[in-house]
């Protein structure tokens, strides 16, 4: 009887626990359809959207723009990557360089670069002003950087200020009288001759090769005018007071110059009277 009993408790504790597990299972699958019903909708409106995001992201590129991709596809792709994005080996990043270093490497004729060398040398230009302008447009565009400012390079510059500048910043490379000289590991510091007022502005940007970078934090617009005034008007002019430039290379030729003129007159003129007396 007892056993009977317990027999019938026991069916109506498990007849109660089954609605309990009923309901458990019930929340779980509902609570796993939400979710997956909640991926669903915001996968959905990741295709709805991102496109939008994306050209918001990419703007299109300007008329110079779209004209300077054309020619970076023929005549840079190779080195730089199909989105300047630079290729190991070949050559660097273009991301952030700007416009201005465009001005400088593809207007002296530095690049492109038939080889690799320890320094880009400076050659006849490959690319129209034009077409330099477009590349640099493109470049800009893409990454950003600095740029050379528009119009005259030179306006309200002063020389003097200029030439202190200059011997203080760019003479321990370039000389005192920007004839350039040697530097370590096969590279050196170009002449400033055939140097234009914006591939000037523009180095003092970029810093290529082993020149350092004057932004204009380091040196202002105003100083940079000063700088490219004193080089153009002043070391580039025939101002060679003493009538004898010596290469103006600085005080090495002058050194040379007296020891071998100076000393081996004086040398002479010194056994001419000792024979004389």
């Amino acid at each position: 009887m007892t056993s009977d009993n317990d027999r019938r408790r026991g069916l109506l504790a498990r007849l109660r626990g089954r609605p309990a597990a009923r309901s458990r299972g019930r929340r779980r699958l509902g609570a796993a359809f939400r979710l997956i019903a909640a991926l669903t909708l915001a996968g959905g409106a990741y295709t709805v959207f991102a496109p939008g995001v994306q050209a918001q992201e990419n703007p299109p590129l300007t008329g110079a723009a779209a004209e300077g991709r054309a020619l970076f596809d023929v005549s840079c792709v190779t080195c730089h990557g199909r989105n300047a994005q630079g290729v190991e080996g070949r050559g660097p990043s273009l991301i952030g360089v700007g416009s201005a270093s465009v001005e400088f490497q593809v207007s002296s004729g530095r690049m492109p670069m038939a080889r690799q060398e320890a320094q880009a040398m400076r050659k006849p230009p490959v690319f129209t002003d034009e077409q330099v302008r477009q590349l640099g447009q493109y470049i800009q565009e893409l990454g950003g950087g600095p740029q050379v400012p528009q119009g005259n390079l030179r306006e309200g510059a002063n020389l003097s200020t200029g030439g202190e500048l200059f011997r203080i910043n760019c003479s321990q490379c370039h000389a005192f009288g920007g004839g350039g000289g040697a530097l370590s590991s096969g590279k050196y510091a170009p002449s400033l001759a055939p140097a234009s007022d914006a591939q000037i502005y523009a180095a003092m940007l970029s810093g290529p090769q082993n020149m350092p970078v004057f932004g204009d934090n380091q040196i202002t617009p105003e100083q940079k005018a000063d700088i490219i005034a004193y080089i153009q008007e002043s070391l580039k002019a025939d101002q060679d007071q003493g009538g004898f430039n010596l290469g103006r290379y600085g005080p090495s030729t002058e050194g040379l110059a007296i020891f071998l003129v100076g000393i081996v007159a004086l040398v002479f003129a010194s056994l001419w009277i000792a024979g004389k007396s």
